[in-house]
């Protein structure tokens, strides 16, 4: 039985995996800063831990129960993230520092503190979006955003090449429009195509059999942007 640990499961399209491997019979490290949902908070294989991926001690804390009860960790998907939305003129370095704190140093931290726990087929998949993809579509307000997960992409090519011999694989997912509570701050009133149990079913599959074929690739899956 696999180990999976997946960021960011109170809502959208973390919970909607949870939901899938829990169906599938894995074992299921859950970590989001809120509670899961009443309806959801019983299912099976899943242990849910409120975690804010930004302090250490959370970090430390998650460690040791690795260590006593789990062992290893399969399959990591990085999928917390944080967006501000606001024009660049009003954006602070404060504002800059959380969004890439969430985003992008703290995804580097948990990866580092796994390391012990990977294996050569292991897999981490980092949850990016298509705004920080090279010659997409941008769009305002979105500045320390879709930077961020430039900055993201560019980690997991970088941690591939490190780490190709002893593994884990690694690969970026840069998402398009999602019907999620994230789109919904970032573009109000605007309806995606995809919807988050559609888009976890990918991310589920390419989690499972996507390290046999890729390594160190940043793979848009978008049908359509905003």
């Amino acid at each position: 039985m696999k180990n999976i640990l997946i960021t960011g499961t109170s809502s959208g399209i973390g919970l909607e995996l949870l939901k899938i491997y829990s169906k599938n019979g894995f074992k299921i490290i859950s970590l989001s800063r809120s509670n899961l949902p009443e309806s959801e908070s019983k299912l099976i294989g899943v242990k849910h831990i409120n975690f804010d991926i930004s302090k250490n001690e959370n970090i430390e804390t998650l460690i040791d129960l690795i260590k006593n009860e789990y062992k290893s960790i399969d399959i990591v998907i990085n999928n917390a993230g944080k967006l501000i939305s606001k024009p660049f003129e009003e954006l602070t370095k404060d504002d800059f520092y959380s969004v890439f704190d969430i985003n992008v140093f703290s995804v580097a931290h948990l990866i580092q503190k796994l390391l012990p726990f990977f294996n050569i087929d292991s897999h981490v998949v980092n949850i990016s979006s298509i705004g920080g993809v090279i010659g997409s579509s941008k769009f305002p307000g979105l500045a320390a955003y879709s930077a961020s997960k430039g900055a993201l992409n560019i980690l997991t090519e970088v941690l591939a090449e490190e780490y190709k011999e002893s593994g884990p694989k690694f690969n970026s997912l840069s998402l398009g429009s999602v019907n999620t509570p994230m789109l919904k701050k970032a573009f109000p009133g605007y309806e995606a195509q995809v919807n988050p149990n559609e888009m976890a079913s990918y991310i589920y599959n390419f989690a499972n059999t996507g390290f046999k074929l890729f390594n160190g690739k940043v793979i848009p899956v978008s049908s359509s942007t905003p």
